[in-house]
């Protein structure tokens, strides 16, 4: 898969590191959403194993009963990283930019990107990085909603409906020679588009796209 030069493209094309240069101390997915997410990695996760947080946050979506060996963590906001208490280091890295991650080959046991997905310019690079990272026997689970920052989320993503998003992720996945055929779980929405859009409770639908390493 080869994403075109415009489906690469964002409304907003100034550094990103500007646009997350001050924190959002605030959760982008609903409790709804949340919970299924943890109760996915609850499932998918084994605990004191190595864990790479992916564009993460402030807030952790790991099961709080659940010990890890090591949780590292990424993203573009210092701020909102230190207050993610579940991560032991983390690291500041535009990979839109440089999609190399300054991490060894084959060290972890999971990788995990949470309503992020959709911002990556150039994501057969980062698939290739996060297959390069992972054990063998791995799993990299992309779990995403409905929502964005729309100015940010490249075109391919903005223009596509929810079904074809999980397409696009799985193909994602099936740019990087060494993956298994991606998992598909998709809980949609049962409210109606308005009460979604006005932030209702249970409104988030619930998409989460997962392979392992062969």
């Amino acid at each position: 898969m080869q994403l075109r030069p415009n489906q690469r493209l964002k409304l907003d094309d100034t550094d990103d590191k500007l646009f997350y240069g001050s924190p959002r101390f605030v959760t982008h997915v609903d409790e709804g959403f949340i919970q299924q997410l943890t109760d996915l990695y609850r499932d998918r996760l084994k605990p004191n194993t190595r864990i790479f947080d992916m564009m993460s946050s402030w807030v952790s979506h790991l099961p709080e009963e659940m010990e890890f060996e090591y949780v590292e963590g990424h993203g573009l906001n210092a701020q909102e990283l230190a207050r993610n208490a579940r991560l032991n280091h983390y690291f500041v890295q535009n990979i839109n930019e440089n999609p190399q991650l300054p991490l060894p080959d084959e060290d972890f046991d999971a990788v995990l990107n949470c309503v992020s997905v959709q911002y990556l310019q150039y994501p057969e690079a980062v698939f290739s990085e996060m297959y390069r990272i992972l054990k063998p026997g791995g799993v990299a689970i992309i779990s995403f909603s409905n929502r964005m920052f729309f100015e940010k989320a490249i075109q391919a993503w903005r223009e596509a409906s929810e079904a074809a998003r999980v397409e696009l992720v799985k193909e994602y996945f099936a740019s990087v020679p060494g993956f298994t055929t991606a998992e598909v779980i998709a809980n949609k929405s049962t409210l109606p588009n308005f009460l979604q859009w006005l932030g209702a409770a249970g409104g988030d639908p619930f998409y989460a796209v997962i392979a392992y390493r062969s």
